[in-house]
């Protein structure tokens, strides 16, 4: 288990906090006592949702965080719109003067990914605006974010940039990922930590793209008709129920809190400077701080799929 009170008096923000690895980040530091705020577009007022048809909100996020030990503040932001960003920045700075960990998640282009019958679909075919918008929401937002909230967290040493992508560095370098558009964004985010973190280094912060493994975000669990008490169902071959069948390596898929607790770890790692500008796994970083799944498992997708 995480040590409860390892980041007790921190301060973080996870931008795009509403779901999937952006609520498991969130719950992994309050589950470490932080103090979080959880942004998103989707919201209890249903005054405005994101690109998913989905019921999650981000004072459920914030909820979670609060009855696992830490704070938790929700506060609706759209990252595409700078001016909102600029004002959510305003109001971290009058309440709290400071960030200690800066959780860039921003996606909200799963749909627009669309399914395995939709990739490897050359760019003269892609649909543009949907590309085009992919590109937004998986970067742009980060731009944005950045950009207004970086200066919070420089004011002072020790600072942490997370910047969560799909595929290490070195995974994505030598591999096509589902279609011009995705591979650019994943291969982008990636970028954005290494360079993120040249210009953090003097600032005595740090910097680091961090990506999950197959990840049971709530929209697989439907996707299977399971729950993540008994997701290991999605891989029997015998299902009546009309779902598909998972899969086989799906049975090394991980729950949004390992990558959370893979963001706490190196929050409360005082020499966390040795992984600035890395690109990492959640596996990974399991292996080195010794953490593990909500289930005791250490799954490593990555290595499994290889």
């Amino acid at each position: 288990m995480p040590d409860r009170g390892a980041l007790h008096g921190r301060v973080a923000v996870v931008a795009g906090a509403t779901r999937g690895a952006g609520r498991g980040i969130a719950a992994a530091l309050g589950e470490a006592g932080a103090t979080v705020i959880c942004t998103g577009r989707s919201t209890a007022a249903g005054n405005s949702t994101s690109d998913y048809d989905r019921p999650e909100t981000i004072e459920e996020t914030a909820g979670l965080v609060t009855r696992l030990g830490g704070t938790g503040i929700a506060v609706q932001t759209d990252h595409l719109r700078s001016d909102e960003v600029r004002r959510l920045a305003g109001r971290v700075r009058d309440d709290h003067g400071h960030i200690d960990v800066l959780v860039n998640n921003i996606w909200g282009a799963e749909v627009l990914k669309g399914g395995p019958a939709d990739w490897n679909t050359p760019i003269w075919e892609h649909d543009l605006d949907a590309g085009l918008r992919i590109l937004q929401l998986a970067v742009t937002t980060h731009l944005i974010t950045s950009h207004h909230l970086l200066p919070l967290l420089i004011d002072k040493p020790g600072g942490l940039l997370v910047e969560v992508t799909d595929g290490t560095a070195a995974h994505n370098a030598g591999r096509y990922r589902i279609s011009v558009f995705y591979d650019l964004a994943k291969a982008a985010v990636n970028r954005l930590a290494f360079s993120q973190g040249h210009e953090l280094a003097p600032y005595d912060a740090t910097a680091v793209a961090i990506t999950p493994g197959w990840l049971r975000s709530e929209t697989m669990l439907d996707n299977y008709g399971v729950s993540e008490s008994n997701w290991h169902d999605a891989l029997a071959g015998d299902r009546d129920d009309g779902r598909p069948t998972a899969p086989p390596g799906f049975a090394s898929s991980e729950s949004p809190r390992y990558i959370g607790r893979a963001v706490a770890a190196l929050a409360g790692d005082p020499d966390r400077r040795r992984w600035n500008q890395e690109s990492v796994t959640s596996a990974q970083l399991a292996r080195e701080y010794g953490f593990t799944d909500i289930d005791g498992s250490r799954p490593d997708s990555w290595r499994d799929s290889d």
